[in-house]
């Protein structure tokens, strides 16, 4: 199977939808002789900010010269990015020999009666596998839903980290917030340490399997905090402090916003405690890692040949109200030109309020998506703002660049389909420039 051909083949899982339980992913790694046994594990869940606390701990870890795989969901370009190894993706080629091997015994289970594995359980077991044949020594597994009954809940973690809990895929956790507490705390392990920025019912929840489970648990700003001391135009300056574990200091993250001052903050909690088991992992490395970690597409900053960018994926009302909270912040003065697709059916009455300020450029386009919204329909909302229309979205960047002039934030937003390929497309044209 090569790796269109896998593609095509996950595309058929994907009518299976999503199936919490354990029974499917157990006999599935057990074929594959539990490859997520053969190397040390941290498990990060949370409703949000688990892929920017994966990822900094992934770079953290590799800057302490620890061969470290990588985990998480979804993507933003192509399924290889969700597998990693040092901050490299899987190859195509790689991807699909993993997921070649793991159909194989997907298709004795069901020659055997037995029900499908997901899509989201055949990629997870196919990441166990890369990690394994790699020799990885530590993997950083971000959760794909929940925790107790989510595929990746088959590991033995060193540590577990649970970022925050929201009300978010309550239907398929319980139905109340306390339903969502619960399917997070299902991570816990017997006396594996536990690093959480919950609060409310949903800490005391979490709390309480951690005391049943005799896990120790370190509280953000209680037990550990961070807090933002400048911004440069392309790094913030932060300071992690805690009195518990005795560190003070300061750090850079290229990494942008509010949440991931917090996001941070538990990276470095999850780091210090690993400092007690493995030397490699010093406050230094710590340091080095957070300055190089980043998270594609979710406030990301570039700057190529003397023009500045931002590129959010922010796809809903809650997303643009944060990302227009973090321009205003970061980007306080100066004219913005903006850059926007946007799919149909989402509410882009509300997600135009929060964005727009009156002295906005606006350059709108197409995202890839089957649910594209027309820039004509888009426009149509938008009142007193200078507007140019393009289909074809890499005209549209050019367009957006000589507005720009190198004398303008240029801000690349309004649908994941959008962002991901435009920042695949700034990825390429730094590197031409370097």
């Amino acid at each position: 199977m090569n790796y269109q051909e896998s593609l095509a083949y996950l595309d058929e899982l994907s009518t299976f939808g999503t199936k919490l339980g354990l029974s499917r992913i157990k006999k599935l790694v057990g074929y594959l002789d539990n490859p997520q046994l053969h190397y040390k594990t941290i498990h990060v869940t949370g409703t949000n900010g688990k892929g920017s606390v994966s990822s900094m701990l992934s770079s953290i870890l590799t800057m302490s010269n620890i061969k470290t795989g990588l985990y998480i969901s979804p993507h933003l370009v192509s399924y290889t990015e969700r597998i990693q190894i040092d901050g490299c993706p899987i190859t195509e080629e790689a991807f699909a020999d993993c997921i070649s091997a793991v159909k194989t015994f997907v298709d004795k289970m069901v020659s055997e009666g037995e029900e499908s594995p997901t899509q989201f359980e055949v990629i997870t077991a196919a990441a166990f596998l890369y990690f394994a044949i790699n020799k990885v020594e530590y993997a950083v597994i971000e959760v794909g839903l929940g925790g107790l009954l989510d595929s990746t809940n088959v590991i033995k973690p060193e540590i577990c980290v649970i970022t925050n809990v929201t009300f978010e895929h309550a239907a398929l956790c319980g139905g109340t917030l306390e339903g969502v507490a619960k399917h997070k705390a299902g991570i816990i392990k017997e006396g594996v340490p536990v690093v959480t920025a919950a609060k409310g019912i949903a800490l005391d929840i979490i709390s309480q399997t951690a005391e049943e489970k005799s896990a120790d648990i370190f509280i953000a700003n209680s037990d550990f905090s961070a807090s933002y001391v400048t911004f440069d135009g392309q790094y913030q300056y932060l300071r992690f402090i805690s009195e518990l574990a005795g560190i003070n200091f300061d750090y850079k993250l290229k990494m942008l916003g509010d949440h991931q001052i917090e996001n941070s903050s538990l990276a470095i909690m999850t780091a210090g405690i690993l400092t007690n088991s493995d030397e490699r992992i010093n406050k230094q490395n710590i340091i080095d890692g957070l300055a190089v970690a980043k998270w594609p597409a979710r406030f990301e900053p570039f700057i190529i040949d003397g023009q500045s960018y931002i590129v959010d994926g922010a796809h809903n009302p809650a997303g643009m109200k944060i990302f227009r909270e973090n321009l205003d912040k970061y980007y306080p003065e100066g004219k913005r030109v903006i850059l926007l697709g946007i799919l149909k059916d989402k509410d882009i009455d509300a997600m135009l309020d929060y964005l727009l300020r009156d002295d906005d450029e606006i350059v709108i386009t197409t995202p890839d998506s089957e649910r594209k919204a027309s820039p004509e329909y888009i426009a149509e909302k938008i009142k007193n703002h200078h507007v140019e229309l393009f289909d074809n979205m890499y005209e549209a960047l050019n367009a957006a660049k000589s507005l720009a002039n190198k004398e303008k934030l240029l801000c690349i937003t309004g649908s994941l389909y959008l962002t991901g390929e435009l920042r695949y497309a700034l990825v390429n044209e730094l590197k031409k420039v370097e």
